[in-house]
């Protein structure tokens, strides 16, 4: 087949990128909803089973980066290809698992390939559209992971109680083997021939190292607690991440390179996002047993009563690309961080008088929050790259939108531990604090872009349409 025209090209690869990130927050989000029938099927303990999602995130997260690396060296449409493919396989095998350690090991691989396939949704986006009309392409990617964090609930419960577990996976068999065809099939124009540069496998070794002992961590954490174990790990993902720095800054081929890992703007950017999404997950966490144990709810009307989070992130996200585009990410980032903590501190103030209205509308600040930085502050990781590295700036945003969750989980989770429900009112807080903490950050990103004179052309314009990039 041969390369698309502009204008179609550009519509394709942004299915692609919704599409391929719809499938994977799917798979995430309808996997809670089946865990407990696997369990049963399988007879299995409960951290053998919870260990199909703990395995999957260790596999995601530590990968991330050297996966961006990858799209930025061999091309991002081929990377989404291998990893799409391998992730609607690895879907069907777990379909189709005998027992729970092949579900386990299936997971790890479908892991792999989810690293794969995640930062390449953001590079080929970056690849198609110049730095000045990303911001809408990134809101509406948004806006469907959403959508998906909505959706799934309620399909999962759907699908497992009409089909049992396996046709959650199955589910993502076709869409995601459909997304790798078509975009093997596209023959992309050929791109001036570029000096090969060596890949730094040992600086991804050290940096999976560090990611995959941070989260190992962070995981464990709300179920043990501070064990020998969990500062042993933490200690190891220190120094490791120690090591690789100062590997980066002197090797001859970084894996990260120099602009990006001395950049103030990615690491104010990449910051916000860490901080924001596990406010986010923290309080979803914390919320769900507040609204269960402190006013009795079942599981299906705290979902409900959390709808509005998802609902503002769909409806928010292109509102944040306007706000964006007219003041800039230095004033867009820090208002979104101060809507998303009073969403925090209203849901902390949830007591047995407590009204659906009331809290409902903490959920949708919460969620309406969220979606303004995920968008602002993704946009701007993206944008100060150069396109030969938009790879390994996808690669950083998912890692931080992996990392960030876990830790809020996981700080909600100790806080809550010793003292019960009372617990949730000072969780609750906290992470309230690590998004006001947060805003400063906003100093180090972009301001509102001024307006060139009518017929004055953008120079970053000229420069995308003569290189492609």
């Amino acid at each position: 087949m041969r390369a698309p025209g502009p204008a179609a090209g550009r519509r394709l690869t942004l299915t692609s990128s919704v599409v391929g990130a719809v499938i994977v927050a799917l798979d995430g989000t309808v996997l809670t909803v089946a865990q407990p029938t696997l369990r049963r099927d399988f007879g299995a303990s409960l951290v053998r089973v919870q260990w199909t999602s703990t395995g999957y995130l260790i596999a995601v997260a530590s990968l991330l980066v050297f996966a961006g690396r990858l799209g930025d060296r061999y091309g991002h449409r081929r990377v989404f290809a291998v990893g799409s493919l391998g992730f609607g396989l690895t879907s069907a095998g777990i379909g189709l698992a005998p027992g729970i350690d092949w579900v386990i090991g299936l997971r790890v691989a479908q892991g792999v390939f989810g690293a794969l396939l995640q930062p390449a949704t953001l590079g080929m986006l970056r690849a198609v559209y110049p730095p000045d009309r990303i911001g809408r392409p990134i809101a509406l990617r948004t806006s469907a992971i959403g959508l998906a964090a909505a959706a799934g609930p309620v399909l999962g419960g759907a699908l497992v109680g009409q089909f049992g577990w396996r046709a959650v996976f199955f589910l993502n068999v076709v869409p995601a083997l459909a997304l790798g065809g078509s975009a093997l099939a596209v023959r992309e124009p050929a791109r001036s021939p570029a000096p090969a540069a060596r890949l730094d496998l040992p600086g991804a070794c050290l940096l999976a190292v560090a990611l995959a002992c941070l989260v190992r961590t962070l995981v464990g954490v709300p179920g043990t607690g501070w064990t020998t174990g969990s500062t042993a790990g933490l200690a190891v993902a220190v120094v490791a991440a120690a090591v690789f720095v100062r590997h980066e800054r002197r090797t001859a081929n970084p894996l990260l390179p120099p602009r990006v890992l001395g950049s103030a703007t990615v690491g104010a950017a990449l910051g916000m996002l860490v901080a924001a999404s596990a406010a986010m997950s923290g309080t979803v966490f914390a919320g769900s047993c507040l609204l269960q144990e402190v006013l009795g709810l079942d599981p299906l009307e705290t979902g409900l009563r959390a709808l509005p989070a998802a609902v503002a992130m769909v409806l928010g996200a292109p509102v944040a690309a306007l706000l964006l585009r007219r003041f800039g990410a230095r004033r867009t980032t820090p208002a979104a961080l101060c809507v998303l903590a009073t969403g925090v501190l209203l849901l902390s103030r949830t007591g047995r008088g407590s009204t659906a209205v009331s809290v409902g509308t903490g959920f949708l600040l919460l969620g309406a929050g969220f979606a303004a930085v995920m968008v602002t502050a993704t946009t701007v990781v993206v944008r100060h790259v150069r396109a030969e590295s938009a790879g390994v700036a996808g690669g950083l945003q998912q890692t931080a939108m992996n990392v960030g969750p876990t830790l809020g989980v996981a700080a909600a989770a100790v806080l809550m531990t010793p003292s019960g429900d009372a617990g949730t009112g000072p969780a609750l807080t906290l992470l309230a604090a690590v998004a006001v903490a947060a805003m400063p950050l906003a100093r180090w990103l972009p301001g509102r872009e001024g307006r060139r004179p009518a017929g004055r052309p953008d120079p970053r314009r000229l420069r995308e349409l003569r290189t492609g990039r």
